[in-house]
């Protein structure tokens, strides 16, 4: 797993959550924080961790919410207790609003008592504002940040992470991005979206790009298309008032499925330096043509506006599927397809890379199916190849069947850390590559927001779709119009886990 991270830096690390009584922060930035503090990747001697909300509570109210999310990993269940233990006297609490002096003056006094306490090993300091709030908030966030509460020691740093939606269109997202970068560098805005810390999205480079086997087929000469899926068989009970003012484009496809494009249709960087990976992903960006009309279905599941804080005439899309076209060299003609859905049949992550027919075939395979390459993000995280073999028996019978390699399975003694771990102890250590930056951010907003626009304004409607569905029929439709053929028959099983 290597070298924990603060062993490489000499001085003190205060880990600032801002939105700490929230759900963001108990759900997700504590919980990582704390199996980072497990692993020793931040260490007792090392770090401080400060929440800060409005709300009125103390240090021990703070720690009591947040240890029932303090859950075990796999194989650590005997030393739990042990660990909750070590890591909740980390925390103090500092209450104050989000636009006034007092609040943050007084944050700053917390940690600068905590770095004089440690001024005795020398070194410099370094603080790092994780913002688990609305972005409406960002702004004046930042600015009393900026004016109070800046890392005062030579050769330290601040750092600031801001978690998703970035604004609402291009020019709500580049009105956001100038106030926060009249204040920061873009070295030290972090723009986070967890999907780039999923295991299996990490895994994509190193499949494209350490694998000859690879190579040669990545292109429109052999692949048909690609569907990238997200699906949640839940709908938005408890945030239908949010989810109404954003629905399913802003929430998934303009960000986290748009990444995962940009990361299995890039070309090759020429280093694995942040800045080389990131340029590579800015050029597949600006290689999309404008959304077609046509090859776009949204939908919203029955009983969405019964929610009382959702409109009686939403007309917010909790489903789309649409086709994304990039214009260059490598992938001409092939559609790339991206579906995201709540209050589906099934939940799931996946990507799906669908090869074209066999040529000359002498098998009669189009009743089979095609050759697929699916990485499966969640849940049972997978990759498995779809294949063509012959059945076992005395005839010349085919069937599909798969090489698997399913991750429950090959890796038994593995816990597969949370996207959250993998990108606050990136964010620790200096590392940009699995974070947006402003230019691609702003390419993204380019290619959604005139479909956005149209759908605010009911020039699009979303179509009526069951809860427990595949959505709404046109969907299907659509991708089979652009070429997607779906197998009948064959359904993936997850490998069990058997004892050695």
């Amino acid at each position: 797993m290597g070298e924990p991270a603060l062993s490489e830096e000499i001085g003190c690390l205060s880990i600032i959550v801002l939105g700490a009584s929230g759900d963001l922060a108990k759900k997700k930035t504590f919980p990582a924080l704390f199996h980072l503090h497990r692993q020793r990747f931040i260490e007792s001697h090392d770090v401080h961790i400060f929440g800060y909300a409005r709300s009125k509570m103390s240090d021990d109210d703070l720690r009591n919410r947040l240890r029932g999310y303090l859950t075990p990993c796999k194989g650590c269940e005997e030393t739990h207790e042990e660990d909750v233990s070590k890591f909740l006297p980390l925390i103090k609490y500092v209450s104050g609003p989000y636009d006034a002096d007092e609040g943050f003056l007084s944050l700053d006094e917390e940690i600068s008592a905590y770095e004089m306490s440690k001024n005795d090993k020398g070194g410099p300091s370094r603080r790092l504002f994780y913002l688990a709030l609305p972005p409406s908030v960002y702004p004046p966030v930042c600015k009393m940040i900026k004016k109070f509460c800046m890392n005062k020691s030579k050769g330290g740093w601040t750092r600031v992470v801001v978690e998703k939606p970035f604004g609402k269109d291009l020019n709500s997202s580049e009105a956001l991005s100038t106030q926060i970068g009249e204040l920061f560098d873009e070295s030290q805005i972090y723009r986070i979206d967890h999907y780039l810390g999923k295991e299996l999205v990490q895994n994509l480079l190193v499949l494209r790009f350490a694998n000859r086997l690879f190579m040669p087929l990545w292109n429109h000469d052999n692949i048909s298309n690609v569907q990238i899926v997200f699906k949640e068989d839940f709908g938005t009970e408890g945030r239908g008032g949010y989810f109404n003012e954003y629905g399913i484009i802003r929430d998934i496809l303009q960000n986290h499925l748009l990444q995962v494009l940009c990361l299995v249709a890039m070309e090759k960087p020429v280093s694995l330096k942040p800045e080389h990976i990131r340029d590579e992903k800015v050029k597949v960006l600006q290689s999309v043509l404008p959304i077609k009309d046509d090859e776009v279905v949204i939908g919203q599941y029955e009983g969405y506006t019964d929610d009382p804080t959702v409109p009686k005439d939403s007309n917010t899309p909790t489903f789309a599927t649409m086709v994304l076209r990039i214009h260059n060299e490598r992938w001409e003609g092939v559609p790339f397809i991206l579906k995201a859905g709540k209050s589906m049949k099934s939940r799931k992550a996946e990507i799906r890379v669908q090869f074209k027919d066999v040529p000359g075939d002498i098998f009669n395979l189009k009743s089979k199916g095609r050759n697929e390459f699916v990485i499966r993000l969640q849940p049972s995280e997978a990759i498995y190849m779809k294949l063509i073999v012959k059945e076992p028996g005395l005839e010349m019978k085919t069937a599909q069947s798969e090489l698997d390699l399913s991750y429950r399975q090959r890796y038994q003694e593995v816990a597969i850390p949370e996207a959250y771990e993998r990108l606050i102890l990136d964010t620790i250590r200096g590392d940009q590559q699995h974070f947006v930056r402003r230019d691609e951010l702003k390419v993204a907003w380019e290619i959604f927001t005139p479909l956005l626009h149209k759908i605010d304004n009911n020039e699009v409607q979303s179509l009526p779709y069951k809860r427990g569905s595949r959505g709404p029929e046109q969907a299907d439709k659509l991708a089979e119009k652009v070429g997607y053929v779906q197998t009948h028959g064959y359904v993936w099983i997850p490998p069990t886990v058997s004892a050695v």
